[in-house]
């Protein structure tokens, strides 16, 4: 079976027999290797699979890059910091766009604004593109200054609300994340003409018809006053369906270096108990993504 901790065992063990370079996302941006493989863990929910990847990756002194969300089902502090004390990246897997916009679209929340006269008052949050902006950015900083009291974070990516209207990167078409010791972000700083990218959403390799924006950046974005032109040409998208066909590849020497490869851990089972379940949860979802594709077209 496919996405077990098993499968997940072997992949490991065949990168690591054809002398692939394990680097976590920040290290590749200083002194990126010919051979690297960015391990990238998105940590939307069941933080404890995480725990269990980062436990596997360091047994063999494998470090990878983990992601967290600032939502119940990802953020629990100790893992973090379990985490991180393995020698991991710990980052953050913002979702500020999506969450201010929620918050907005509720009708539940009041903000202050300045009014010609000097004085302030309350008025009723409104969809205004510049304003969700502002406020989405400010609750960002916030987040990274909570996370920065626990670990270091020198790397950030965006969580991709899939059902949601908004962009998370939205907020770097104004703001830089620079300006805040943020040295990367991978839909802005990979090339991905140059480096592969792969990722299980779908709970697939070749899923990326479920993906609204887990993929290769193909739009441009402005950070500063400069222009970021991302394709999906070259390799990008390496053809692999499963992660045996990524074992295969790897064995037989056609698998593509650099690669980052997207995991979502909660996707990864021992039991077949939870991985049946998991199963039925991903193709329901996967219905869902393609419902909201069609809708979204119309």
């Amino acid at each position: 079976m496919d996405f077990t901790i098993l499968t997940y065992r072997q992949l490991l063990n065949a990168l690591l027999s054809r002398g692939c370079v394990f680097q976590t996302f920040s290290e590749y941006l200083k002194d990126p290797a010919e051979k690297a493989v960015i391990l990238r863990h998105d940590v939307d929910a069941r933080k404890e699979h995480a725990l269990r990847f980062a436990k596997i990756q360091a047994e063999p002194g494998i470090r990878g890059s983990y992601y967290f969300r600032v939502a119940p089902q990802s953020w629990d502090e100790k893992i973090i910091r379990e985490i991180n004390d393995l020698g991991h990246e710990i980052g953050y897997h913002y979702e500020t766009m999506e969450s201010v916009s929620a918050k907005w679209k509720k009708g539940n929340v009041r903000w202050k604004r300045k009014m010609q006269d000097g004085k302030c008052k309350m008025q009723d949050a409104k969809y205004k593109m510049q304003e969700i902006v502002d406020v989405a950015y400010e609750e960002f900083c916030r987040n990274l200054e909570m996370f920065r009291r626990i670990v270091p974070v020198e790397t950030i990516c965006m969580h991709g609300s899939p059902l949601s209207k908004f962009d998370n990167r939205e907020i770097w078409k104004k703001y830089d994340y620079r300006s805040l010791g943020i040295i990367g972000e991978p839909y802005f700083d990979l090339d991905f003409r140059r480096v592969a990218y792969l990722t299980d959403t779908g709970r697939m390799w070749d899923g990326e018809r479920f993906s609204v924006r887990d993929k290769a950046p193909q739009k441009e974005y402005r950070i500063s006053n400069i222009e970021y032109r991302m394709s999906n040409g070259g390799n990008s998208r390496p053809g692999y369906h499963s992660t045996f066909d990524i074992i295969r590849a790897v064995e037989n020497g056609t698998f593509p270096l650099p690669v980052m490869m997207t995991f979502h851990p909660q996707r990864w089972h021992d039991s077949m108990l939870s991985w049946s379940r998991e199963l039925i949860f991903q193709k329901a979802k996967n219905l869902v993504k393609r419902g909201f594709f069609v809708s979204r077209d119309r």
